[in-house]
């Protein structure tokens, strides 16, 4: 505040004293150009010429320059002859006296000049002309203004200037004053080097961020963009992105809606650049409470969605245990009472049976769906059926060898598992008692193809459109349903495959999923159902 102080008032002094002399310098020129425009006026004056030949030219000559001194306001008009005599002076009594200045002599040569000297009035600026008759300088005109005359008229300015400055400085000052107040209540009472160290923390930590940070203003242009946002973008570092408009860079970001409504949007999804991505659009808010921007955090779903599915493999691996577990001990339970009634051939023919079953089922994965993650996770779904009454069977024509490597596993196990425990689930809300479902899997021909069956209540086929949609379940719980389906679609989707279904009700439903084996044959078509 100190410092803007002193500028201002060095500002103020230097304008001040600026402006003196060139008023000053100015005043000077008019008062010149004005006596040597008069001076040149009385020396053209044919009376005038006329009285240099009279006996007594200053009983002419002096009324006449009185008259017009005092009508211009000059200080005095004083008309000589060649000899320097005057003819006239604002004092009578030095007529025919000696003219004194000793400026004449380029008037004598015929010019006229503008001239400052010491007269009898005192120091003078002064315009001369030279009288002509028939070509000759037959006198001098010459035209004055007191130099205290001018310095009293540049002093009024000066006053005006002084006040005026007076004015700006004060005016600067208040000005300045209000200016810093409100640029700290801006800076919320911050000092320089604080902002300065808040805007590289700020930077360190939207470059620390593994989300994508965006943020426009409500214009819609980029404000703030970090390097991972960059890297989504596929935009290098050295191309400057802030200043841009939004959709030159990224369509569909739904951040302007976002400022208009003054709404958060959490965990929608977008595509860029064929990969998904969750995006938490938050508006921002000023002190008042207006929307002065928005900001856009961006993370790739394939990252979430990875550690989704690993969480989802460990729970089906868990419950694969737990039902074996249960199930096994039901067994042993049997086995038990058996050697307890003492029916040791019964017993021996149970063991036997059933090792030759879990042998024989197991034999068929190994050779039929030789991938280990695929097989282990059919398993698991057995005996979970196992432990729900539900008569669960694959089908022994089924072979799923020839699965390209570029084929996700994890999707795979997605789009069968919860294929499989929508088929679980709408048995067991099925009052037949038969609760069945069926597995077929096939990989000839350029498609694998996944196929799910189950004699549940059916899908009515009004709701065709909507079964695919996150969060859509015609089931009578509402704890986490309405979302395998939609999971099921997305991982069909990214493994560019279709899925279809025909359901009948009161009888069941069949699920179809057809995925290309090479990524030249994805299926762009209409939904089919």
């Amino acid at each position: 505040m100190l410092v803007i102080l002193l500028l201002i008032v060095s500002i103020g002094v230097i304008f001040e004293v600026t402006f003196k002399n060139i008023m000053e310098t100015n005043l000077k020129q008019e008062i010149g150009s004005k006596a040597l425009s008069v001076a040149q006026s009385i020396a053209n004056m044919p009376d005038i010429k006329k009285a240099f030949q009279a006996e007594n030219p200053a009983s002419t000559i002096q009324p006449i320059a009185e008259n017009i001194r005092k009508q211009v306001g000059a200080e005095f008009i004083v008309i000589g002859n060649r000899n320097e005599i005057r003819y006239s002076h604002p004092n009578p009594k030095r007529l025919g006296q000696k003219m004194v200045g000793g400026d004449n002599g380029l008037v004598f040569k015929g010019k006229s000049v503008v001239s400052e000297s010491t007269g009898t009035l005192g120091p003078s600026l002064r315009g001369k002309a030279p009288i002509f008759s028939e070509g000759e300088v037959i006198g001098v005109v010459s035209v004055g203004y007191l130099q205290t005359d001018i310095e009293k008229e540049v002093s009024v300015i000066q006053k005006k200037i002084f006040f005026a400055t007076l004015l700006i400085l004060v005016g600067g000052l208040l000005a300045a004053l209000l200016i810093s107040l409100n640029i700290k209540k801006a800076m919320f009472g911050l000092e320089p080097k604080e902002i300065a160290w808040m805007y590289q923390e700020k930077h360190a930590i939207l470059e620390s961020i593994h989300e994508g940070i965006i943020a426009i203003d409500t214009d819609g242009r980029i404000t703030v963009v970090n390097e991972t946002a960059h890297k989504i973008l596929k935009v290098p570092n050295e191309i400057l992105l802030r200043g841009k408009r939004i959709e030159e860079v990224l369509e569909n970001t739904n951040l302007l809606e976002v400022v208009r409504k003054g709404q958060a949007e959490y965990d929608k999804e977008i595509i860029i650049f064929g990969d998904v991505f969750l995006a938490n659009r938050i508006p921002i808010f000023n002190k008042k409470g207006v929307v002065i921007g928005a900001v856009a955090s961006l993370r790739n779903k394939s990252e979430l969605a990875q550690l989704l599915q690993e969480l989802s493999h460990v729970k089906a691996y868990a419950e694969g245990l737990r039902a074996q577990t249960h199930e096994y001990s039901n067994r042993l339970y049997t086995l038990l009472g058996l050697i307890q009634l003492g029916s040791y051939k019964e017993a021996i023919d149970f063991i036997s049976k059933e090792v030759d079953v879990a042998q024989g089922f197991i034999q068929f994965l190994m050779k039929e769906i030789p991938d280990p993650i695929i097989a282990g996770f059919i398993l698991g779904k057995v005996s979970l059926a196992s432990e729900l009454k539900v008569d669960f069977s694959i089908d022994r024509q089924s072979s799923f060898k020839d699965i390209p490597y570029e084929i996700s596993r994890d999707s795979l196990v997605t789009i069968i598992g919860n294929l499989v425990n929508n088929a679980f689930e709408a048995v067991r809300e099925n009052e037949k008692e038969e609760k069945k479902v069926a597995l077929f899997l096939t990989d000839l021909g350029k498609e694998l193809i996944i196929e799910v069956e189950d004699n549940g209540k059916g899908i009515d086929i009004k709701n065709n459109e909507q079964v695919f949609k996150e969060g859509y379940t015609t089931k009578n719980t509402k704890s986490n349903a309405g979302l395998g389906l939609s999971l099921v679609q997305k991982a069909i989707k990214g493994l560019g495959g279709y899925v279809t279904f025909s359901s009948n009700l009161g009888e069941g439903t069949i699920f179809t999923v057809a995925i290309p084996k090479s990524r030249g044959n994805v299926y762009e078509g209409e939904k089919r159902y």
